[in-house]
Order: C-alpha cells, then sequence, then structure tokens
C-alpha cells in the first residue's frame, strides 16, 4: 500500500501533523499541479485546510474562513476514507477547530484565537503509510 501513495503526498501529510501548515501547502501544491481526477480536488482541499490553519495561527481571520469553506468544500464529496487517510474523523476535527472563528459576528474577531488542542491530525487508514 505504502508504495500507492507518492512520497510527496506523505511528506506533505507529515508537515500538516507537524503544523508545518505553509511548508505542507508548499509540498502539496507542487503535486496537485500534476494530478488530475478526484485526487486533484482532494489534495486542493488539503492545501486549502492548511493554509487555513496557517491564516488562523496568524490572526488572519478572513482569509482563514475563505479558505475554511473552500476546503470543505473540495473534501466533504471524498467519503470517510480517502488516499490513505480517515477523511471523515479529519473534517469533524477541523470544523470542531473553526467553529469559534465560524460562530463569531464580529467584523474583527478580537476574542477569537486558535486553540492549540483543537488543531486537526491527520490520521492514516493504515500504520504502513506513517
Amino acid at each position: 500500500m505504502t508504495d500507492e501513495l507518492p512520497e510527496q503526498y506523505r511528506e506533505g501529510l507529515r508537515l500538516f501533523n507537524d503544523e508545518e501548515f505553509f511548508e505542507c501547502h508548499d509540498v502539496l501544491e507542487e503535486l496537485w499541479s500534476e494530478t488530475v481526477g478526484a485526487e486533484r480536488k482532494f489534495l486542493q482541499g488539503l492545501i486549502q485546510a492548511s493554509i487555513a490553519l496557517f491564516h488562523f495561527g496568524n490572526e488572519n481571520f478572513g482569509g482563514a474562513k475563505k479558505l475554511y469553506l473552500s476546503a470543505i468544500k473540495n473534501l466533504d464529496p471524498h467519503g470517510d476514507e480517502f488516499m490513505g487517510i480517515k477523511l471523515g474523523e479529519f473534517l469533524q476535527d477541523f470544523r470542531r477547530c473553526f467553529q469559534e472563528l465560524l460562530d463569531n459576528t464580529e467584523t474583527y474577531p478580537t476574542t477569537v484565537a486558535i486553540r492549540d488542542e483543537l488543531v486537526p491530525k491527520i490520521q492514516y487508514v493504515s500504520q504502513e503509510l506513517i
């Protein structure tokens, strides 16, 4: 199973879980540019999720919210498991992380901050992928 997924993809997931969101974006974007089909939208969603978290952590709340919504739109159609990860679990955790920001009605939120304990991690379907 390990050979089925590109090394760049696995490296992108590792960077994501290490909360190196901008670097994750760079690695996955290179792979995305060479990908077609359903995997392309999926990778786009992961890239958007990583940059949404990057923006959230840097208090760019407008950018974070916009990319969050785009990421959900691109990731949701792929079911509970896709390309070796537990996507359903990830999306649930991703939503939980952003809920406070999404619920906030201030134009320029001052009471919202990303909570470290809610930053989602990507879980693998199989330990062989790690």
